[in-house]
């Protein structure tokens, strides 16, 4: 699942009439790098929520063949979170392992190492997570010595010496976790994690240093254009630039908005 709903509201202007998703970055849509890379690793069926300006999106992506993914949509009316979002897309998937991640992220992962990691510690989420000094910053995610989750944003249960890293975006669950989601209405995926891990659940973080950048801000998003654009950033899913094909993977301006695929592993 790629969570694509949100109003990108730190990067207006240029997402009053754009969807942070489609916004370019050295010469493809935003969304392109998250379902590339999700591709190399045989993921093809693939969830994305909507939400603000989301018609343009599925106008862009339509159902997905023109990329070789099976994409299907979650629309909310009202948004959702990133809890209340995932817990929308339950229908289309399914009850098995899934991955989620978020869309204005570009990230060079071996998913396959993240999924056997998952399975071999039994998980019930692995939150991929990264070294970073400012990881207090933006909300520490702390693991024990065996890499499992024991505090998130300071809450949490856990002594002994914990070390601090950020979460990149990206995090692989059972379907168990929907029952632990609110209701409906918004929610965040955040919270359930301090309520799984007040529960003694089992979380683990897959800590991994590879490229990666957030794209939230004008900053970020014009750093990372800039980066791509000089070769400086090199993500390995990446073909050479090819024009032709970026315009055969937008679907008919008629393609139904409903049409889609799922994601899930």
């Amino acid at each position: 699942m790629i969570l694509a709903a949100g109003l990108g509201t730190r990067l207006r202007p240029l997402t009053e009439e754009t969807p942070k998703a489609l916004l370019p970055v050295a010469g493809r849509p935003l969304i392109h790098y998250p379902l590339l890379l999700l591709k190399r690793y045989g993921i093809t069926e693939i969830v994305i929520n909507l939400h603000h300006h989301g018609h343009k999106i599925a106008d862009a992506l339509g159902d997905g063949r023109g990329m070789g993914l099976r994409l299907r949509y979650s629309w909310e009316p009202t948004i959702l979170g990133t809890g209340g979002g995932i817990k929308a897309a339950r229908r289309l998937l399914g009850e098995t392992t899934f991955l989620v991640m978020n869309s204005d992220i570009l990230v060079d992962l071996n998913l396959d190492k993240v999924v056997e990691f998952h399975h071999r510690h039994k998980s019930a989420v692995s939150m991929v997570v990264r070294p970073d000094a400012q990881a207090a910053q933006y909300g520490a995610i702390e693991l024990d010595e065996q890499d499992r989750v024991r505090k998130i944003v300071g809450r949490g249960e856990g002594g002994g010496a914990l070390r601090q890293f950020m979460f990149t975006g990206v995090h692989i669950l059972e379907p168990f976790v929907f029952d632990l989601i609110p209701g409906h209405g918004f929610s965040s995926i955040t919270d359930v994690y301090i309520t799984m891990l007040q529960r003694n659940e089992k979380l683990f973080g897959y800590v991994t240093k590879a490229a990666w950048m957030d794209l939230g801000t004008p900053e970020r998003y014009q750093e990372a254009n800039r980066l791509l654009d000089a070769g400086r950033l090199k993500l390995s899913y990446l073909k050479p630039a090819d024009p032709a094909s970026h315009r055969a993977a937008r679907a008919p301006r008629n393609t139904p908005r409903t049409r889609a695929r799922r994601a899930s592993r």
